[in-house]
């Protein structure tokens, strides 16, 4: 029994029954009388609890990225060591989870641990998320935040603060389990949270593990600059600490500036400026070496001074005030430096530079759990440092695969070593944890799990896509009606892909029941499954096939209920492979999308006179524009099927890396060509490969579009002996 601190009166414990009967709770205060293991100061807020999350889901390698050079694939690789980065798509919660608990922790042990995290959670109440997506070469637009990012964001802010601290509360408490002993966090934060992160951080970490409360003053004039009532904020706060006394530091300093300079090595001799030091406490014999070697300078009244040089001088050591002049936001230094990919949160590489080289040696492993646009991952490279990657965004994930390829190259011209980085997933399995199904059970006991949960599956599905379920036709799983027609709906696997021949089953019986429109529903296609089964069923049964992926948010209750869930169609490649004997190279023909983002009735109602908005129907981006007599005006943006493409690569030996653990090929860029701020061509032919083995091949093409969605298509091929 837990001890109590503060003896209670007899009303009080009389009190405290009729409570208990009632099943009310408890005043607060009771909390601190009752119990010793509660006697101490921390932050309280409702829904606070220790439970963590303890999933222990399966990682899985979908694409490996080491220098795409042709003229090296078949050599030896340039990184630096056996370890591979690791870029991971997913919910940071079961990331991290999974990273304590999976078999990667003993990769991480075996790296020394994470000596660092620097993270950059979302606080910013109301902010504007939007992305700047580029179309073709030239134009723009501001993408809606996809609806992933809208629920990730509502998770963490729509109850207020106390769903806030929740969400970070549990995350902190799983960084800091997988923290090396002698490792450290950085989180930054502003004036919103940084006094609860704070008091959140005390408790995890401990007060005495505080290190500093770094100022960054990013701005000059602040947000609110002209308002009556209070300072413009000019500055971000960037929590300090450490997971153990063990912890040290590499001190840094920064250049003197000229004024600095000027007044303080007024003097210059042969060797350079230097200034005047009080010589201190030295002895005589160490002063007699100083006057020999000439440093000794002795006053006309006597008194000697040390020199000291410039050129010997390390500069100012750094304080916890970091000074915008020195550290500059990315828009004070102006949308056109080369390392600005215009994301919303992107923070600048010379930050990350000082808290990189400050907490961590060269070798070293550091973590990002929230890494935007991939700054922390960058830096760590330039620095010889190995990095974990992770998050939600799958505009995230895009944005820092393609600024990390573009580092390779750079490092690899400079004669560099990097290390090579992987895109990791949880698979199905995280679609499991959502469901209840432990994928920590044994394959039979997991498959019970699952038959026992189908109904609620499938119920779920139907009503994030707002079908009724219907028994009387099966394999169907239901009906909806869009407009005066009714669609079929059938639902694909909860953990594995819709196959070629499951949609053949579906369409012959379909034609059986004299359906003619068929909604297909899966988390996964088999490739290359678009647009050829869709041609068949118009062509050879006069059936409307529509191909759509179950998004992530139909897990969350509050995205249904808001209507929030959109399932966007199938894309598909369309490609030739020109061989010449035993060169290869893949010519680009045709992508086609079918992308709906937003109701057109309702975009039109809901405009403003004068103003236009960008939406995404029938795969087209289009511009509606409301004029000022109140008329409707569409512009269609995507003018080329190749206005859609944003990245792409080949795979020229699909087959040769496999993910140890699910046996499914892992996707090797091995060439690639994608758009980038400066240059927005995309070329739609690869350069030439040449096979140095006859046999069979796999070439494997992947397209990322302008939206972050990726599509892949497979074409087989035969090198012979002769290269024929």
């Amino acid at each position: 029994m837990p001890k109590i601190l503060d003896p209670l009166s007899d009303d009080e414990l009389r009190d405290i029954v009729d409570l208990l009967k009632k099943g009310e709770a408890l005043p607060e205060d009771y909390r601190f009388r009752l119990f010793t293991s509660c006697n101490k100061s921390e932050l309280i807020w409702p829904g606070k609890n220790n439970i963590i999350c303890k999933a222990e889901l399966p990682f899985q390698a979908i694409e490996h990225i080491d220098t795409p050079k042709l003229n090296q694939l078949h050599n030896t690789p340039q990184s630096r060591s056996t370890w591979t980065n690791k870029l991971i798509w997913g919910e940071n919660k079961l990331v991290l989870s999974s990273l304590q608990s999976g078999y990667l922790r003993s990769e991480i042990e075996a790296m020394g641990g994470i000596k660092l995290v620097y993270i950059d959670p979302p606080f910013d109440v109301g902010a504007d998320f939007s992305m700047p997506i580029e179309i073709g070469d030239q134009e723009s637009f501001i993408k809606k935040p996809s609806i992933i990012e809208e629920i990730a964001y509502r998770d963490t802010w729509g109850k207020g603060v106390d769903s806030y601290l929740t969400m970070i509360y549990e995350r902190l408490k799983l960084i800091q389990s997988l923290l090396a002993n002698d490792g450290s966090i950085y989180i930054h934060c502003d004036w919103r949270v940084n006094s609860y992160m704070k008091l959140i951080l005390n408790e995890l970490f401990g007060e005495n593990n505080f290190r500093n409360e770094i100022i960054w003053e990013k701005t000059s004039t602040g947000n609110k600059a002209f308002s009556d009532n209070q300072f413009p904020r000019v500055y971000d706060s960037i929590l300090f600490y450490s997971k153990s006394d063990d912890t040290k530091i590499n001190i840094q300093y920064e250049p003197y500036e000229q004024e600095y300079i000027d007044y303080n090595f007024q003097y210059e001799d042969e060797y350079g400026r230097y200034r005047r030091q009080i010589i201190g406490t030295r002895g005589a014999e160490s002063i007699a070496q100083l006057e020999k070697a000439g440093r000794i300078i002795v006053t006309s009244s006597g008194k000697k001074y040390l020199k000291q040089y410039l050129k010997e001088s390390k500069g100012l050591r750094l304080t916890d005030f970091w000074t915008g002049r020195k550290v500059p936001d990315l828009r004070r230094q102006g949308g056109m430096t080369p390392e600005n990919l215009n994301y919303p949160t992107q923070k600048p590489e010379v930050l990350l530079e000082r808290i990189v080289k400050t907490s961590s040696n060269e070798g070293d492993l550091i973590a990002d759990f929230f890494c935007g646009a991939g700054t922390t991952m960058a830096v760590a490279e330039k620095l010889g440092r190995k990095w974990i990657g992770c998050d939600l965004s799958r505009f995230s994930i895009h944005t820092s695969r393609k600024r990390l390829i573009n580092l390779q190259l750079e490092l690899d011209t400079q004669q560099r070593q990097y290390n090579a980085f992987e895109i990791l997933n949880l698979g199905h399995y995280d679609r499991q944890y959502y469901m209840g199904i432990d994928p920590n059970l044994p394959r039979e006991q997991r498959e019970l799990q699952a038959k026992l949960k189908e109904e609620q599956y499938y119920d779920l599905i139907r009503q994030a896509y707002k079908a009724s379920p219907s028994s009387t036709f099966p394999p169907f799983h239901g009906y909806k009606i869009v407009g005066k027609d009714s669609h079929a709906v059938y639902i694909g696997p909860l953990d594995s892909p819709v196959t070629t021949s499951e949609i053949d089953l579906i369409v012959n019986k379909a034609e059986k029941y004299g359906f003619n429109k068929i909604d297909i529903l899966g988390f996964e296609f088999e490739m290359g499954v678009s647009p050829d089964i869709q041609d068949r069923a118009i062509s050879e049964k006069n059936i409307t096939l529509a191909l759509r992926y179950i998004p992530r948010e139909v897990f969350d209750k509050r995205a249904i209920d808001k209507d929030q869930v959109i399932f966007y169609d199938v894309s598909y490649i369309e490609a030739k492979i020109n061989k010449i004997d035993n060169t290869v190279s893949v010519l680009l023909t045709d992508f086609g999308v079918f992308y709906r983002q937003e109701n057109i009735n309702f975009l039109a109602e809901t405009l403003k006179t004068g103003r236009s908005k960008i939406f995404v129907d029938k795969g087209q981006v289009i511009k509606l524009t409301k004029t000022r007599e109140g008329s409707l005006e569409q512009e269609v943006l995507t003018k080329n099927w190749t206005d859609w493409i944003d990245y792409w690569s080949v795979d020229f030996d699909y087959e040769s890396l496999q993910d140890q653990l699910s046996g499914n090929n892992i996707f090797e860029n091995q060439w690639q060509n994608f758009r980038t701020k400066n240059n927005r061509k995309i070329t739609t032919e690869s350069e030439k490969f040449k096979y140095l083995k006859p046999g069979n091949y796999k070439v494997a093409i992947k397209i990322i579009d302008i939206f972050g969605h990726d599509t892949t298509k497979v074409f087989d091929i035969h090198i012979d002996a002769k290269g024929k």
